[in-house]
């Protein structure tokens, strides 16, 4: 569903991700893991349109959609969460749902004015699909709570909500363990295999969680100074050896010899 080719981004003197060739296969779960500065988010914001690559491709399917902005990516199905969620604090859980579905007729002043019914309906059926991720997310219990009010890992779980209010064909998951305790985590594992099994999702995650990734993700693709070191089931990437190197700094070869009782 999605190829990167050969992509470079460039601050200043800075490589963060410095030749990327990857593809992400349509109906997978797709983990991406490396050490810090591996470039990892800043691929992720260079697909998903945050920043234009300093040179390189990036195709959905067949239609190149290098340097589009993150906007016209939403159109097309292709959406991201973040590292630390971007909900709206004072809008209540069932609100931030329903205000992710674009080109609403009451975002326009004239519609607003002269269309009143047309929004009611639309708005009515905006509830339904909203409701619907809801209990498909057991967020019921929080549903008129300020999301400001949410914790951490409630918030991850609207954010993944978010992402199912419209048409979406390729979700990119920035860290969406982080912060959150392992319950939380086990339930957003949850509805990430649901999504992928019974609406056909394609996710691609960065996790450093290789518990949560050994559940979730094949193929696991590990970055490594801003380019593809190795890709590779998670079993077969945790006992690569250029893996351990790039994580640890030393390889199988050059570990010390057990010391003797």
């Amino acid at each position: 569903m999605i190829r990167v080719d050969d992509v470079h981004k460039h601050f200043g003197g800075v490589h963060a991700v410095n030749g990327a060739t990857l593809e992400i296969a349509e109906g997978s779960i797709t983990g991406l893991i490396g050490p810090n500065g591996a470039g990892k988010t800043t691929l992720f914001n260079v697909i998903a349109g945050a920043f234009p690559p300093t040179s390189g491709r990036v195709f959905l399917g067949d239609e190149d959609i290098t340097g589009l902005k993150p906007h016209e990516l939403f159109g097309k199905g292709v959406l991201r969460t973040f590292q630390i969620a971007h909900e709206f604090s004072t809008l209540t859980v069932l609100e931030n749902l329903m205000m992710v579905p674009g080109g609403q007729t009451g975002e326009n002043l004239l519609g607003a004015w002269f269309r009143g019914r047309q929004i009611r309906e639309e708005e009515a059926r905006v509830r339904d699909t909203a409701e619907g991720v809801i209990d498909f997310l057991n967020l019921g219990h929080v549903a008129s709570e300020v999301a400001g009010n949410l914790s951490g890992g409630q918030k991850k779980l609207l954010e993944l909500g978010r992402t199912m209010m419209v048409d979406a064909r390729i979700v990119f998951l920035d860290e969406v363990g982080a912060g959150v305790n392992r319950t939380l985590l086990n339930t957003i594992g949850d509805a990430i295999l649901r999504l992928n099994k019974e609406r056909g999702y394609t996710f691609c995650m960065i996790e450093h969680d290789m518990d949560f990734i050994s559940r979730l993700c094949n193929p696991v693709i590990v970055m490594a100074e801003g380019a593809v070191l190795t890709e590779g089931t998670a079993e077969e990437v945790k006992s690569n050896e250029q893996v351990i190197e790039a994580y640890l700094g030393t390889g199988l070869k050059n570990k010390p010899e057990p010391v003797s009782a």
